[in-house]
């Protein structure tokens, strides 16, 4: 059901207390019969009542054996079904309430356990007229078991929407759950019950919804169709093109691991193809005796037993000496390709004939097969390769350049594609590397493996930080490499220079917030020299003039007067002119330092050659994030990433912790150098509120500029606290006309931003998957117009 009939339905019930006290089990066969309307064939072969599912919209009408569906209030729904073949994947009730059914009143239930059993908790904001039981969106043959609803108090209706908030998370000590249930105890004490119920149904909602957006029912809703083109393009005549020739390096693997693995490779749906076999003497003659079995059955296998175990490094070596393509791709023993893998790079390459490197995204699969945790990846992102290795699977590099570069380094073991990555990039321009959108390949995870966890082989850690290391070295750049608490790196960027950093801070009356940010600069940040720029648009409180009085006395600051209509981008362009740094920070006047080494890393970024905008890290004061970057087309223009999670989270494949290139970030914390401020043409004063920061971002992009995002620069930050809400039509006005000049200038880059990814939704800070996907073309991280 919408969000406003839950809870406008919360209110009413917390109102019949009476009723809720009431307990009634309604049962199918008993009080309930549930009878097949659309999409559903019974088997008519078994004894028990089982279904095939017709399509992607199977329905069951609820009616009533005894004349009156269940009336208004909280429910349990229990729900038994038998699988034998296929998936239940987003079951679902749709009640009408007398006005037909529809998508706004739909009630999402828990997917069904291993079991077949699943609990959800249901509210019926008014008397039902019809009711109806959507079992799967996936294809299935099942038995309908059991159907049951209790009817429950609102106090067993909390706890049982906590509880399924932890279960639809999949996390004992569900965060989500904890503070979902801290704030209805909050509303509760304040004798605001009925609110508290909202926010926990909308809490609960939401994790549902997860669930139902989970990756097994992406896989079945939009990888159906690709199956669909792989089957018909194994059979179409073969197109000429590029032959990839695919290193394999094997040590003793589990067989049947060894089997699946070569075995995707022989079911590719391009023919062109070369399969470069290295056994690096294996201790199992079974294994060898299976190498040398597939090897006779195809002439485009080529297979070297080594006699001396080189590890790794020196295996891949081996097989790439036998490869004739003209490029080279790289697959683990016991890992798959998706059958189209080949035909897509071969794609790729004839669409983009001067790359070099070509990467798609990955997902792992367990050992029954399963396929979870996918790796939705971002276009070319290199400062993101310099804190872990995002490209990792499936990879094709031309044959050349990996020649070129002598392969794979002994003593980098664990990290050796990490490292060749590295040294690849150090010779190519940014078109020359190229990401395809796509899982391609299944990564094995076993007990053993780095797919299961990153910490499960030290070494690798260990020869990954020297790895980047190394590459800072040949790059010329003075960085001290640390592994952090993630298991990703750090680089720490010696600065050769100290130039003066301008600090602009624009303010307005709030002389606490004031007062804390700029107390916070001047007695927490140790980079010296700096100057802070407080511009003044137009204070008349009392105590805020006292303040700024006090601040031009102090040393190292300057106030400066606005006496104009609000325009950040005029206060900044107007504070930007009288700088004298030569790099410039723009901070807001409701941020507060954290650690001290905040403006050090920001500038230690901000004066790279190829860098444009630099942003840190901003957490409410409560210690969730504010502000971990910013994705386009988010909200229809931009919204942060991984809003609200707890500091120190992880986020999106580690991307939460880690310093890499993303198309903008916030102007609350944003540094660049001066020229290149006044090269772009400052801030656009047309964006005299909103987005007037992603907007200049995207204007240094354009100008071939990286944008740069680390979490190393920490500070608090009390959004808009001294401007105040959209609360009135005039400001609803000019934020759409603002919306309107963005979506005009930068279209349809706001849907595909290269930091992001086309698989991952636009309606959510969290890097969740998109339904559907935006696209699967190749494409190239620096996609904007070099003119704009």
């Amino acid at each position: 059901m919408a969000a406003t009939d839950a809870c406008d339905g919360y209110g009413r019930a917390a109102r019949r207390g009476a009723m809720f006290r009431a307990r009634r089990t309604y049962t199918q066969e008993r009080q309930l019969r549930l009878t097949p309307i659309n999409q559903l064939r019974p088997d008519a072969s078994s004894a028990n009542p089982r279904y095939q599912t017709q399509g992607e919209d199977p329905q069951f009408e609820v009616e009533s054996l005894q004349g009156e569906l269940p009336p208004p209030g909280w429910y349990l729904l229990d729900l038994r079904l038998g699988l034998d073949d296929g998936r239940i994947l987003a079951p679902c009730l749709y009640p009408d309430y007398g006005a037909g059914v529809s998508e706004a009143l739909r009630i999402a239930l828990a997917e069904p356990g291993r079991d077949g059993r699943s609990r959800s908790v249901v509210l019926f904001g008014t008397r039902l007229h019809r009711l109806r039981f959507d079992p799967s969106e996936s294809e299935a043959r099942f038995a309908l078991e059991g159907f049951r609803l209790r009817r429950i108090s609102r106090l067993r209706a909390v706890w049982e929407l906590m509880c399924g908030i932890q279960r639809a998370r999949r996390d004992v000590l569900c965060e989500d759950a904890v503070g979902a249930g801290l704030r209805f105890l909050r509303a509760a004490l304040r004798g605001r019950i009925a609110d508290g119920g909202k926010t926990l149904l909308q809490h609960y909602r939401r994790a549902l919804r997860h669930g139902a957006h989970s990756y097994p029912h992406w896989l079945s809703r939009y990888e159906r169709a690709a199956a669909a083109g792989v089957e018909a393009a194994a059979t179409a005549p073969a197109p000429p093109g590029p032959t990839i020739s695919i290193v394999l390096p094997v040590r003793d693997p589990p067989l049947p691991w060894l089997r699946r693995c070569l075995d995707s490779v022989l079911a590719q749906t391009w023919p062109h193809w070369q399969l470069c076999i290295a056994d690096d003497a294996s201790r199992s003659g079974a294994v060898r005796r299976l190498l040398r079995d597939y090897a006779a059955r195809d002439p485009r296998i080529a297979l070297r037993l080594r006699e001396n175990h080189g590890h790794i490094c020196e295996a891949s070596n081996s097989a790439i000496e036998m490869a004739s393509g003209s490029h080279i791709g790289f697959l683990d023993h016991d890992d798959e390709l998706a059958p189209q893998a080949l035909a897509e790079m071969a794609r790729a390459i004839a669409e983009h004939p001067q790359a070099r490197l070509f990467y798609s995204d990955e997902d792992k699969i367990d050992e029954s097969g399963r396929r979870f945790e996918p790796n939705f990846k971002p276009a070319w992102n290199p400062d993101l390769l310099r804190t872990q290795n995002y490209i990792c699977h499936f990879v094709a590099i031309e044959a050349a350049l990996v020649r070129e570069l002598g392969g794979l380094r002994a003593g980098f073991e664990g990290a050796q594609d990490h490292d060749l990555l590295l040294r690849c990039a150090e010779r190519l321009d940014d078109a020359q590397i190229v990401h395809i959108p796509q899982v391609l390949y299944h990564w094995r995870v076993l007990p053993e493996s780095t797919a299961l966890s990153g910490g499960a082989k030290p070494y690798a850690l260990e020869a990954g930080r020297r790895a980047v290391e190394e590459h800072h070295a040949r790059s010329g750049v003075r960085a001290r490499v640390e592994v952090t608490e993630h298991g990703y790196y750090r680089s720490v960027r010696s600065l050769r220079e100290r130039p003066l950093a301008s600090l602009i801070v624009p303010t307005r009356d709030r002389a606490g917030l004031l007062r804390t940010c700029v107390e916070s600069v001047l007695q927490r940040t140790a980079y010296r020299p700096l100057e802070l720029l407080v511009v003044d648009n137009g204070s008349s409180e009392p105590e805020a003039l006292r303040y700024l009085d006090e601040l031009r006395r102090r040393e190292h600051v300057r106030v400066l007067d606005w006496p104009h209509p609000f325009n950040f981008s005029a206060i900044v362009n107007h504070a930007a002119a009288q700088a004298r740094g030569e790099v410039l920070c723009l901070l807001n006047n409701d941020t507060e330092v954290i650690a001290s080494d905040w403006l050090d890393e920001l500038v230690s970024h901000a004066l790279r050659e190829d860098v444009g905008a630099v942003g840190g890290m901003l957490y409410y004061p409560g210690d969730t994030i504010q502000h971990a970057g910013v994705i386009l087309g988010i909200g229809g223009v931009a919204g942060h990433a991984h809003g609200h999670l707890r500091r120190g989270s992880n986020g999106y494949l580690g991307r939460a912790g880690v310093v890499q290139n993303l198309s903008a970030v916030t102007g609350a914390c944003l540094a660049l150098r001066r020229r290149v401020y006044a090269e772009v043409g400052g801030m656009d004063e047309t964006l005299a509120v909103a987005f007037n920061d992603i907007d200049l971002c995207l204007r240094l992009h354009a100008r071939g500029y990286r944008n740069v995002w680390t979490p190393h620069a920490e500070l608090y930050h009390h959004e808009s606290a001294s401007r105040g809400p959209e609360d009135t039509c005039e400001k609803r006005a000019r934020f759409l006309g603002e919306v309107a000049i963005m979506r005009g200038r930068w279209g349809e880059l706001l849907l595909n931003d290269p930091a992001y990814n086309p698989n991952l939704s636009l309606d959510s800070l969290h890097f969740d998957l998109a339904f559907p996907p935006r696209g699967r073309a190749s494409r190239i991280g620096s996609a904007l117009p070099q003119s704009l």
